[in-house]
């Protein structure tokens, strides 16, 4: 990332709007905040909120002086969170799923292998409370929302969308590609925090199968790795 690529806006008297090129840089831009916030070099910032291409970054004690400094930062690429990474277990029964998988030229068996290989990360949130968008697919595997939205998505709905994985929180209405169902709860008010994932955190999604059984997954086709 170039100096030339950060764009930063006053929002009010005590906001910046960051304005970056794209999705990698956002994260990458993110990321690079959280790490001098953690090592206590960010100037004091009471919350920044990550979006597809921009960053918020509210309550800046100082914001001429913030503002001067990061169109002059560049950062690596974006780490993902110290710990663990959530684990969600999905049944890979989604009524998408079929032409999902035809769309990346391999077997339904071959797809399920791919989403379940990768690791995630939550670039940001947004749309529904607990909903993140994850990244961590090739883009080579992006799949476009459907032409005419459903009018009820489930709640616990594993999705595509151009670059992203998500996770329906509740039920809603919604266009991404449906893949599979997970039992994991998202969003929970009696939980602190209530959302189960946050911007940063690194997710791994795993084959659970359909209910009560174990589910083997066997290449019938063409491999994943196309």
């Amino acid at each position: 990332m170039t100096a030339s690529a950060v764009r930063v806006l006053r929002v009010g008297e005590r906001a910046l709007l960051v304005e970056l090129g794209g999705g990698q840089e956002t994260e990458a831009f993110h990321a690079e905040l959280l790490r001098r916030r953690k090592d206590g070099t960010l100037p004091a910032v009471r919350e920044i909120v990550p979006a597809a291409r921009t960053v918020l970054l509210d309550g800046v004690a100082d914001p001429e002086r913030l503002a001067a400094e990061m169109t002059g930062w560049r950062p690596g690429p974006p780490h993902a969170r110290v710990g663990e990474a959530v684990g969600i277990p999905v049944r890979y029964d989604g009524p998408d799923l079929p032409e999902v998988a035809e769309r990346w030229g391999v077997s339904v068996e071959a797809a399920v292998r791919i989403h379940t290989a990768a690791e995630f990360r939550v670039a940001f949130c947004g749309f529904a409370p607990g909903f993140g968008y994850l990244t961590g697919l090739d883009e080579r595997y992006e799949v476009p929302r459907l032409s005419t939205p459903r009018t009820a998505v489930p709640a616990g709905s594993v999705a595509l969308a151009g670059p992203y994985t998500g996770v329906y929180p509740r039920s809603s209405p919604g266009g991404w590609q449906l893949i599979g169902t997970t039992d994991v709860v998202l969003w929970d008010t009696g939980r602190e925090p209530a959302a189960l994932l946050a911007p940063g955190t690194r997710v791994r999604f795993t084959d659970a199968g359909p209910p009560g059984q174990g589910r083997p997954v066997r290449d019938s086709g063409a491999e994943g790795g196309r």
